[in-house]
């Protein structure tokens, strides 16, 4: 696997692994709109976002160079010293294969090598007990804190952060 910059090619891919509106808003929260939502408005929101300079949507790869996931990084500090994951998604035919790991170690890697952060950090919703459990295997602790309710298809989700330094 390798992670490459993100193509608005990619979008129609992420998408398709989605099969629901509660798994679209486990992904995404309310960042895309409505549900379904279309591969050009994340090719749109990435691309808006990447001109800041401080956004870096990524694609992982296999090697025949299938789309198999895809994640977010972006500093969150004008110091730049921290990076934080978001918009994490494995191909849903290939869940519990080990490649959300895999692919967190690439980014991981990259976050330290090409954007020099010392610190990483995301937000994950309490009720995605495989997303959590992903991101314990490769270092990530909860920090302290209750953690943000969000109303979410009208039940109170909660979002745990968690962080790690690198």
């Amino acid at each position: 696997m390798i992670l490459r910059r993100f193509e608005a090619a990619d979008g129609a891919a992420i998408l398709s692994w989605i099969k629901d509106e509660r798994e679209f808003r486990m992904w995404s929260a309310d960042r895309f709109g409505d549900y379904p939502s279309a591969p050009e408005k994340i090719s749109a929101h990435h691309e808006i976002c990447s001109q800041s300079g401080s956004f870096f949507p990524l694609t992982a790869v296999d090697e025949v160079e299938n789309v198999v996931g895809h994640l977010i990084l972006r500093y969150t500090d004008d110091e730049k010293t921290e990076v934080r994951f978001g918009f994490v998604i494995v191909d849903s035919s290939k869940r519990g294969e080990g490649l959300g790991r895999e692919m967190l170690e690439l980014a991981k890697k990259f976050a330290a090598d090409e954007l020099h952060a010392k610190r990483l950090s995301l937000g994950v919703f309490e009720n995605n007990p495989a997303a959590l459990k992903c991101y314990r295997s490769v270092g990530f602790s909860e920090c302290a804190g209750d953690g943000e309710l969000f109303e979410v298809l009208g039940e109170n989700w909660k979002c745990i952060e968690m962080a790690m330094d690198i």
